[in-house]
């Protein structure tokens, strides 16, 4: 590929427009985003699985064996649950 004129005076600057929008609207507020989480949402929140007692002596239990060296991944579970996946969205 060859370029032509790289140094050539007025040359287009497709980023000169953006800097000067950007320059310009620094007096200006910036708007922020804002989401809302619906009363159906907040609730699933409220009555979430961390709460389970069992769920929590689970996650400890884990955690004590990862961090003891002991934990094992099954890898057979592991591919069970990926050839489904991979599967459908086999790539051709």
């Amino acid at each position: 590929m060859k370029i032509n004129h790289t140094q050539r005076i007025g040359a287009v600057n497709p980023y000169q427009k953006q800097n000067e929008q950007q320059a310009g609207n620094v007096g200006r507020k910036r708007k922020t985003d804002e989401v809302q989480i619906s009363a159906q949402a907040q609730e699933m929140l409220s009555v979430s699985r961390v709460a389970d007692p069992e769920r929590a002596k689970r996650i400890d239990e884990l955690k004590a064996s990862v961090s003891s060296g002991t934990y094992r991944v099954e890898s057979g579970k592991i591919a069970e649950k990926l050839l489904p996946y991979l599967k459908t969205n086999k790539q051709e």
